[in-house]
């Protein structure tokens, strides 16, 4: 009895302070292990092919792929944090009060730059479809490189202050040994909602249902007209064509990322309070659906854009480190 009793427990040493193991089938427990190192490993390299893509070769350095960029900077932090979610699963919190109060700060804040940034997205793609002609003024690199830093800026300055109390005092929100868990004043967490749910994805649904309705009109107008175009019309066309094919690629990571997303605000809006159990397995199972659209983002730019798929065979082969592979012509 006395060995079952210590097996139940995070710190068998603890008996009356430490938090009780949830029970779990083995296998269970062992094919989440599996899945989450397999997602870590696979999100944090294919993220990275995202980023040295865009950052080396000069033909890429285009506004809307310097938002990809910033997005998977975000997607590429979230591969690290996924190993923290086998603490999770197991129950047991073994890092420390400080530790816990820092994963969950900084996971926070990639999330918030994250949305963030896909707002940053459907502001592009709006430009580009719906005003085109004022696009390359409107939208230029300098614009989307400031826009960039200020969402991460202020992602970190806003989750700073919604976990305030839990960074200056770790742990004082648990209640055994072992647990990690914070706890979000009813105000912040409702502004939470507001800022990083509600508004950003109302701007996104609205920009989006605009660019559908414009792409699906000048869609119509080019196989109309394709026929008649001139040797200028075309190049016209082609640039059209590029814009939306560039929509529709963005328009799938957005919904993607909002099927991924809402399961998480649905947990959160009806939970009944407004702490965050790590422990939990409705938490684990919403936090790691909206990790995994980080995984899933590369394989929609693979899927949708040669020049990713011909970027990763230039960084596999190792054909980048020849001279002037920066220069390469990506199209």
């Amino acid at each position: 009895m006395e060995t079952l009793e210590e097996t139940e427990l995070c710190f068998p040493q603890l008996l009356n302070s430490s938090c009780m193991k949830p029970k779990r089938p083995h296998f269970q427990t062992l094919l989440s292990y599996i899945l989450l190192l397999s997602i870590s490993v696979l999100t944090t390299f294919l993220n990275l092919l995202v980023i040295i893509s865009i950052s080396h070769f000069k033909q890429l350095h285009t506004p809307t792929n310097l938002l990809l960029l910033s997005l998977a900077v975000s997607d590429f932090l979230v591969g690290p944090l996924l190993l923290f979610q086998i603490m999770f699963i197991n129950g047991c919190w073994l890092l420390g009060d400080l530790m816990c109060s820092l994963v969950l700060f900084v996971a926070s804040f990639i999330f918030s730059a994250s949305v963030g940034t896909m707002v940053l997205i459907s502001i592009d793609r709006y430009v580009a479809i719906c005003v085109p002609l004022h696009y390359s003024t409107l939208i230029t690199q300098n614009k989307v490189k400031i826009c960039v830093c200020l969402c991460w800026i202020l992602s970190i300055i806003f989750q700073s202050v919604m976990v305030m109390d839990n960074l200056q005092q770790p742990g004082r929100f648990k209640t055994c040994v072992g647990q990690c868990v914070i706890v979000i004043k009813y105000i912040f967490g409702l502004t939470v909602v507001v800022f990083s749910f509600i508004a950003p994805i109302t701007v996104i649904l609205v920009l989006y249902m605009r660019v559908f309705v414009v792409a699906v009109t000048q869609a119509r107008a080019m196989r109309s007209h394709i026929a008649t175009v001139s040797l200028q019309g075309s190049v016209k066309v082609k640039a059209k064509k590029s814009e939306l094919k560039a929509a529709r690629t963005l328009g799938v990571v957005i919904v993607v990322f909002l099927l991924c997303l809402c399961p998480y605000y649905c947990v959160a809006l009806t939970g009944q309070d407004n702490s965050i159990k790590t422990s939990s397995a409705l938490y684990i199972f919403v936090t790691n659906l909206y990790s995994f659209h980080s995984c899933l983002n590369p394989m929609i730019y693979a899927f949708f854009y040669p020049w990713f798929r011909k970027s990763v065979n230039y960084i596999v082969t190792l054909k980048i480190l020849q001279p002037d592979s920066c220069e390469t012509n990506m199209s």
